[in-house]
């Protein structure tokens, strides 16, 4: 008879539904749904009971209809809190190489991309009316030198006057000083790299009129590197430095450990983000520009408690996982609510659960609270 009855309530719980629906235009929906939902609730609890006297009655059939689940029993464990950005490699000696003196390019003896070490010539500017004067000096020198020492040996020997002495000597002094400063200039006609590095750009060419500030090379060194990602404001107060970090350069196949170097203050107005940055070994394998992702440790529990996210469910606005437990000789299952932590990757940490409790992580859609299951 009360396997009948327990047959009977869901079409009449669909009928109650239904007429409850059609009984109510004249209402508003939000009445419409709250008596809806009681008489739901209702037929529920006569369903429920009408189970648990019917698995009273027949223990056959009560094993036949558990339901089949998987759990795991829960154990504390490591657990890191963090966050994932996206990222790059920058030259620490990433510099911008400019003329020191205006002047046409004659010569460019570097491409993209070759090495390069400090003080090399990378391009030449026309120097001919510096060189015109260098010869011109030059040969004023040496006049000036022949007469200064056939002075000096007369004033060894006290002849001649102080006066021819010293007119000669200032006049061989201030060509060379002359010489000097010609010379350079004639240096600052050459563009020449400021440290051993690789040219990453090349911006004049034969002919192009160069000039102090405006960018002729740009040469960057590998030796050192940093990787600089942009982080959340959200995450300001979190994120250290020294905070762990893990970065991951998928087209090496390879992760990186290292800790963060700097933390910027300024967020950006358009991103609502700031700058941190990693300092990266030595290793001819990073490239500038080279992108990756940085996962950045803000905080480690060293005992947590954590579930795969996917067992956490909403339940009319509650965290909720599924136990196993046995009851009674049964083994049913039970609703836990549950506080989460927090959500990283695919585990969620939670509160109110403790060590021992068996999480039902396979057949747990579904289910009831009390509800019969087996393993």
């Amino acid at each position: 008879m009360k396997s009948k009855l327990l047959s009977l309530t869901l079409p009449t719980l669909t009928t109650a539904l239904f007429v409850v629906a059609c009984s109510s235009g004249s209402k508003d929906k939000s009445t419409q749904l709250a008596e809806l939902k009681a008489k739901q609730a209702e037929l529920a609890s006569q369903i429920s009971s009408l189970e648990k006297e019917i698995s009273a009655e027949n223990p056959t059939t009560a094993t036949r209809r558990a339901k089949e689940v998987a759990v795991v029993e829960l154990a504390p464990k490591p657990f890191d809190h963090y966050i994932k950005t996206q990222g790059a490699v920058e030259a620490i000696d990433n510099i911008l190489v400019s003329a020191k003196t205006m002047g046409i390019v004659t010569q460019v003896f570097v491409r993209e991309g070759d090495v390069v070490s400090k003080g090399q010539i990378m391009a030449q500017i026309d120097n001919s009316l510096t060189m015109r004067g260098i010869e011109e000096v030059k040969s004023g020198l040496d006049l000036a030198t022949t007469v200064y020492n056939r002075q000096k040996n007369l004033w060894d020997q006290k002849i001649g006057t102080e006066v021819q002495y010293l007119q000669a000597k200032n006049n061989k002094e201030s060509l060379e000083r002359r010489l000097a400063t010609l010379n350079e200039q004639l240096d600052m006609a050459r563009i020449k790299s400021p440290i051993n590095g690789s040219v990453d750009a090349v911006d004049v060419k034969i002919g192009q009129n160069a000039a102090p500030g405006a960018p002729a090379f740009r040469v960057v060194s590998s030796d050192r590197l940093k990787f600089i990602a942009n982080v959340s404001e959200a995450y300001l107060t979190k994120v250290k430095k020294g905070n762990k970090v893990q970065i991951e350069f998928s087209d090496l196949d390879r992760i990186v450990s290292g800790q963060i170097t700097f933390v910027g203050k300024a967020i950006n107005q358009l991103s609502r983000t700031f700058p941190v940055e990693v300092s990266l070994p030595g290793n001819s394998d990073f490239r500038p520009n080279m992108s990756g992702e940085l996962k950045l440790i803000f905080h480690s529990e060293a005992a947590a408690l954590v579930v795969p996210v996917n067992v956490v469910q909403d339940i009319n606005g509650q965290k909720v996982v599924y136990t196993a437990e046995t009851i009674d000789g049964k083994l049913v299952a039970k609703k836990k609510v549950v506080t989460v932590v927090g959500v990283y990757g695919n585990l969620a940490q939670v509160d109110t659960l403790k060590k021992g409790d068996k999480i039902i992580t396979v057949g747990y859609q579904g289910l009831n609270d009390g509800e019969l299951i087996k393993i």
